[in-house]
């Protein structure tokens, strides 16, 4: 195969796997390691793929996403540790916003249950599982629901939002970047997070370090429109010091 055709195997391997190792790659095509390092620097400078050490990782674009199912099978440590961080950052606040996702969902699920709380969330597995506490009332937000996210969106959703004042929103995004900010594959889904920064008091992101220097096709925020960002230890101390530069307090866990 050509070296068009190899990309594009490599590519599909990646967002089949969530992840590429340089030496598998080798072996499997039939190249040298050094030929896939050099496929895999093009891939990372068409937004394609994040380089990691021996290897790579898709980032999700304007044709790819991946589904909830498959994001609950990644990096499931360092999420758990990040959801139980954000929720602690809860303060005062007694009307949430749970964004779609898995990390979100672990949000949700730690939550404290001993006061009132009402939580708006366009997540149907989130409402399903905070709909039975008894300290917790939940608005789920109308709309067409996405398949793979199981979660809803369109004008039904921002237009439910807007008539709400929200004391504080978590929210994730497929990237996050200096430059571009907060970006989403579905131009849908990236018009109910724009509402949802319109009409929340407080922001915080949640998300993975594979989530830092990711750009996918729609921007919904600016760094600075967040008072804190909560991810895990992968990100170095100076990059996230780089982002705080931005605005908001950067919580490593």
């Amino acid at each position: 195969m050509d070296a068009e055709e190899r990309r594009r195997e490599i590519l599909d391997t990646a967002r089949r796997a969530g992840v590429v190792d340089v030496g598998k790659l080798a072996a499997d095509l039939g190249v040298s390691k050094e030929t896939v390092r050099r496929d895999l620097r093009v891939l990372e400078q068409h937004g394609l793929v994040r380089r990691t050490h021996g290897g790579a990782y898709p980032v999700e674009s304007a044709g790819f996403e991946t589904t909830l199912a498959f994001r609950t099978t990644m990096h499931v440590p360092e999420k758990s540790r990040i959801a139980t961080a954000a929720a602690d950052l809860l303060g005062d606040a007694e009307t949430v916003f749970i964004d779609e996702g898995f990390t979100p969902q672990l949000i949700a699920e730690a939550l404290p249950r001993d006061r009132p709380l009402t939580v708006i969330t366009a997540s149907l597995t989130t409402a399903t599982g905070l709909a039975t506490r008894d300290n917790t009332t939940v608005l789920l937000l109308g709309g067409r629901v996405r398949g793979g996210t199981m979660a809803t969106v369109d004008h039904w959703a921002t237009h439910m939002l807007s008539g709400f004042v929200i004391d504080l929103a978590f929210i994730g995004a497929n990237g996050i970047s200096r430059q571009y900010g907060l970006t989403t594959p579905d131009p849908a889904v990236s018009e109910v997070k724009a509402q949802v920064v319109r009409v929340s008091r407080r922001k915080i992101f949640s998300g993975v370090h594979t989530k830092f220097g990711a750009v996918s096709f729609c921007r919904f925020a600016d760094v600075s429109d967040f008072e804190t960002i909560v991810t895990d230890t992968g990100l170095p101390l100076t990059e996230a010091h780089r982002y705080s530069l931005l605005g908001p307090q950067i919580v490593r866990v």
